[in-house]
C-alpha cells in the first residue's frame, strides 16, 4: 500500500530565502502525524505545499502514490482546517458542514443527511439548525472538522486549529481530535508549535528547525532519545551543560563543563575533544550529597502534583529540578549538591544548539 503522503526531497524557496530544505518523509495511511517547531521553521509552508497552495521549488509531493505536481487544492484528496476555522456566520451549522457538498452539486436532502451523520460523529447530535454564534469555541472546532470530513478527504490537514482556545479547552480538544481521528480512520497531518499537543496526539512527530526536518519519531523517542541538540532543547524542559568530550567508555561519554565533569549516554558516538552538550531533564536531577553539582536553592514553584525549583550552580548558570509529590524540596537559599544517573542524561553534538 502506498503511503498516504510522501515528500521526496522537497525544497521551497522564496527568492533567496529557503523556507524548506530537502524534506523527505512518508506519512502512512491512518496515521496522526504532526509537524512541530518554532514559528518560521517551515511547517506551515510544508502543509500548504501538501494541500496545493504552494508548489515545491524542487522535489515532489505524492498522495496515495500519485504525483501532485500541477494539481491545485480543489483537485487534491485533502481538506484543510485553518487556524481561524473560517466558518460562515450567516449559515446554519448543517449548512456549514455541507458547504463543500453544495459546491459539488450534491442534493439538499443528501447534504442534510451527511451533516446529521457527521454531527453524530462529533457528538453534537441535533445541532444542525443552530447558528454558528450560538456555539462554544470547542463546538466550533468540531464543526470545522465535520465540514472538512464531509467531502471525504483521504488526508485532513490541520493548521494549529487549537491555538485560539484557552488552556483547559485546548487540553479537552486534544482528546476530542484524537478520538475523531480514530473513529474516521483517515490520515491527519497536524501543524503545531505546542509540544504537548504533538506528543499527546500523534503517532509520529517531525521536529523542524530553520526549514530542516531534524528528527521524525514517536513522542517517547523524541523526549528520551533526541538525535540533535535542537530537538533535545525544544521538546520538553531540559538542563544543558556545554563543554567538550573528555573521555568515552562504551555508550557513556564524560563532558568537561564549567560545572565540572559530567557523564551521559553517548548515542551519537562522539569522540574525545568533540564540542558537546550534555542534557538532563529536570525530573532526572535529585538532591545527592555525593552529586557532582554544587548549587544553591533559588525560586520554588509549587504546582500541585509537582514542585519546580531553580538552583544556581557554583560554577555559574542555573538548573531546574522537578520534585514529585511527597519529596522534600530544599528551602530557598539552602546549599545542596545535585546528581543524576548517567543513563538519564544524553550527550549530543553542540552543533545546532540554540544557545551555542
Amino acid at each position: 500500500m502506498a503511503a498516504a503522503v510522501e515528500l521526496d526531497k522537497v525544497s521551497i524557496r522564496f527568492g533567496d530565502f529557503t523556507a524548506v530544505d530537502d524534506a523527505t518523509l512518508a506519512i502512512e495511511p491512518g496515521e496522526f502525524f504532526s509537524f512541530l517547531g518554532p514559528s518560521g521553521c517551515g511547517k506551515t509552508t510544508l502543509l500548504r505545499t501538501i494541500s496545493g497552495f504552494i508548489e515545491p521549488t524542487d522535489g515532489s509531493v505524492r498522495i496515495g502514490g500519485a504525483d501532485m505536481r500541477g494539481q491545485g487544492p480543489n483537485s487534491r484528496p485533502t481538506a484543510l482546517i485553518f487556524q481561524n476555522l473560517a466558518l460562515f456566520p450567516m449559515m446554519s451549522v448543517a449548512e456549514n458542514i455541507a458547504y463543500g457538498l453544495r459546491v459539488r452539486g450534491t442534493s439538499k436532502t443528501e447534504r442534510r443527511k451527511v451533516a446529521d451523520r457527521l454531527l453524530d460523529l462529533i457528538a453534537l447530535p441535533g445541532q444542525g439548525d443552530k447558528r454558528i454564534d450560538e456555539l462554544s469555541g470547542g463546538q466550533k472546532q468540531r464543526i470545522a472538522i465535520a465540514r472538512a470530513l464531509a467531502v471525504e478527504p483521504k488526508v485532513l490537514l490541520l493548521d494549529e486549529p487549537l491555538s485560539a482556545l484557552d488552556l483547559k479547552l485546548r487540553h479537552h480538544m486534544r482528546n476530542e481530535l484524537r478520538a475523531i481521528q480514530r473513529r474516521v480512520g483517515i490520515t491527519f497531518i497536524y501543524i503545531t508549535h505546542d509540544q504537548g499537543e504533538a506528543l499527546t496526539m500523534s503517532d509520529r512527530v517531525a521536529v523542524m528547525n530553520k526549514g530542516v526536518i531534524e528528527q521524525v519519531a514517536d513522542g517517547r523517542t523524541l523526549y528520551e532519545t533526541p538525535r540533535t541538540a535542537f530537538v533535545a532543547s525544544f521538546v520538553g524542559e531540559n538542563n544543558a551543560f556545554i563543554g567538550t568530550v573528555a573521555e568515552t567508555d562504551g555508550d557513556i561519554a564524560q563532558v568537561a563543563s564549567p560545572a565540572g565533569p559530567l557523564s551521559g549516554r553517548n548515542l551519537r558516538k562522539l569522540r574525545r575533544s568533540s564540542e558537546a552538550v550534555l542534557f538532563v531533564r529536570p525530573e532526572a536531577l535529585f538532591v545527592d550529597a555525593e552529586g557532582p553539582l554544587a548549587a544553591r536553592t533559588g525560586e520554588v514553584a509549587y504546582e500541585g502534583s509537582q514542585t519546580h525549583a531553580t538552583f544556581t550552580l557554583s560554577g555559574g548558570g542555573t538548573v531546574t529540578v522537578t520534585f514529585g509529590r511527597g519529596e522534600t524540596v530544599p528551602e530557598p537559599g539552602a546549599h545542596v549538591r545535585l546528581g543524576f544517573a548517567p543513563e538519564d542524561a544524553i550527550v549530543l553534538p553542540r552543533e545546532g544548539y540554540a544557545d551555542a
